[in-house]
């Protein structure tokens, strides 16, 4: 006869342990669930991080374009020294037809053996007229001999240093397309990080900048923020401050430098040259264009680095800057107070 006996009853500790386990399990899956959806930014966020963003980019650019100006002047450089090359062979050529030229007329003139030349000579003065001029002959032969030399080396030196700048040159062609990546990588990672918004905070971003480029347009048909009174830094400032004007509006594109676009240093440079004054292409190089001041001392027309010297404007009076900001902007006046940290003001000297 089998035996009924009554099942075991589960303890109440191990309830409690499995009531913990699965309350556990529960929240680790909802821990994961959380960290497959992270929060949204929120628009103030974004916008931050864009800014930042912009910021980055405008570096690169900067960067960039300090690559493309030494790539100009190197290209220049081997130009000129491939020339030298040339012109240099075709002076060593002349001086081989010479050398060429003096032995044949060496021979003509009976360059033998002058002992042997004086015993067949019938009349030794005759003799005489033709030693004096196997001497100048060989003078002159000695002379395009050591110019031939001289050539030589000043050729070996010129052709060694043409290799060279061809050498740095493709070393800064390869540096341009990895600072023009970097710039389009960050200004790629913006238009990702905008496009986390939704439609309504998207809207409400680009009207925010719309706004800023309204008033840019306002100022470029007359109705321009209040400049106060302040003497410019100098005839040629206020003239480059002035060119800057007509430009309200244009928008800022990466390493552009007029007239339909620009970017920050792309404008600066710009307007001086239409002032008659020639500055130099990025931030980096027009730190060094003229004397560097403080906020204090800053006059319409000075130029003003901001952020590390990503950036360049030109000062236009009352604590305003007139300046391509950052792709997406246009040409505008805006406070000194928003474009970023100052670093310091430099007056361009004529």
């Amino acid at each position: 006869m089998a035996s009924h006996r009554r099942p075991k009853q589960p303890s109440r500790t191990r309830v409690t342990v499995l009531t913990v386990t699965a309350a556990a399990a529960v929240a680790l899956t909802a821990q994961s669930g959380a960290q497959a959806a992270p929060a949204k930014p929120k628009i103030d966020e974004v916008k931050s991080k864009v800014d930042q963003l912009n910021e980055e980019a405008e570096v690169a650019t900067e960067q960039y374009n300090l690559a493309d100006e030494r790539r100009g002047k190197l290209q220049k450089e081997v130009s000129q020294l491939q020339d030298k090359v040339a012109r240099g062979q075709q002076e060593l050529n002349t001086l081989r037809d010479q050398i060429g030229s003096v032995a044949s007329a060496q021979y003509r003139s009976g360059g033998i053996d002058p002992a042997l030349q004086l015993f067949l000579s019938a009349d030794p003065d005759t003799y005489l007229d033709k030693a004096s001029a196997i001497d100048q002959l060989s003078a002159q032969q000695a002379d395009v001999l050591t110019s031939i030399q001289a050539k030589q080396r000043t050729l070996a030196q010129e052709r060694a240093e043409a290799t060279a700048k061809l050498a740095d040159l493709e070393d800064v062609r390869k540096t341009l397309g990895e600072k023009k990546k970097k710039f389009q990588g960050k200004l790629a990672e913006a238009r990702e990080l905008l496009n986390t918004l939704t439609a309504a905070e998207r809207q409400k971003m680009e009207q925010q900048e719309r706004e800023q480029s309204q008033r840019a347009s306002r100022a470029a048909t007359g109705s321009r923020p209040d400049l106060g009174n302040e003497a410019p830094a100098s005839s040629f400032g206020a003239a480059a401050l002035s060119a800057a004007a007509t430009q309200l509006g244009k928008p800022y594109v990466s390493g552009a430098e007029g007239p339909n676009s620009y970017d920050c240093s792309g404008l600066t440079m710009w307007s001086y040259r239409q002032a008659g004054v020639g500055i130099t292409r990025t931030t980096y190089t027009q730190q060094n264009d003229g004397v560097k001041i403080g906020r204090s001392q800053l006059k319409p027309g000075d130029l003003v680095f901001f952020n590390n010297l990503a950036h360049v404007g030109l000062y236009a009076g009352n604590n305003t800057v007139l300046h391509a900001p950052h792709s997406g902007a246009v040409v505008r006046y805006e406070s000194m107070n928003t474009i970023g940290s100052f670093m310091f003001g430099v007056r361009v000297a004529g």
